[in-house]
């Protein structure tokens, strides 16, 4: 699939205000300071369609982007670190559940996370969330060029194992992603793409 148009269309902190088009989602979630907005970035072929910044927690609203007028690219705040008040932390890691227990139009959510580091009990807890939750998701391991390959595969044979210990019957699909580099980028676009396909065929029956 390639990515013809991308196109913002609203930030809000509620559920009810979210667009009303019945079109299928794939919400971009993950820790603060994990490349998702370069990845989007790179993902839609825009420099700036998602606000980068060296500032942990900069995303604090859900946030649609429109893609080639059928679907919905939805950024999400982190569910980690966020410089900003306990009040406001609170707040909207509130609406992170509420998006993610009431949006029918979600078909999956992408979970990012540093392929740089060893399993962080964090991640594996919001994993843990979707799961019990039964909503459909991926990983996205991101930064994969500031690690060997070597690296890279130890690390996510470190997940694999971690999610086996705490009773995962399988590994979810995960896919490996470099936005310097462009690193794996056809091959999500092409896994979206497949899902939609399903998604219309079936009559837009979520």
């Amino acid at each position: 699939m390639k990515i013809n148009t991308a196109e913002f269309i609203i930030s809000n902190s509620e559920v009810s205000k979210c667009p009303k088009d019945f079109l299928p989602e794939y919400a971009f979630i993950g820790r603060s300071n994990v490349g998702k907005s370069s990845l989007i970035n790179m993902l839609t072929n825009h420099k700036n369609l998602a606000k980068t910044s060296g500032r942990p927690g900069k995303t604090q609203l859900i946030n649609h982007f429109k893609i080639n007028n059928n679907w919905f690219l939805v950024d999400l705040p982190g569910y980690g670190y966020a410089k900003v008040s306990k009040k406001t932390k609170s707040v909207f890691q509130q609406f992170i559940t509420d998006y993610f227990e009431k949006r029918e139009q979600l078909v999956c959510a992408f979970v990012l996370i540093d392929i740089r580091h060893e399993a962080q009990n964090i991640d594996l807890e919001f994993l843990e969330y979707l799961g019990e939750s039964e909503i459909p998701f991926c990983i996205i391991f991101t930064k994969a060029d500031k690690i060997s390959k070597t690296k890279i595969d130890s690390h996510i044979s470190a997940y694999r194992k971690q999610m086996f210990a705490n009773n995962w019957a399988e590994m979810p699909q995960y896919f490996v992603t470099s936005s310097t580099e462009t690193t794996g980028k056809e091959v999500l676009l092409e896994y979206i793409g497949a899902v939609n396909e399903e998604v219309f065929k079936n009559d837009n029956k979520f």
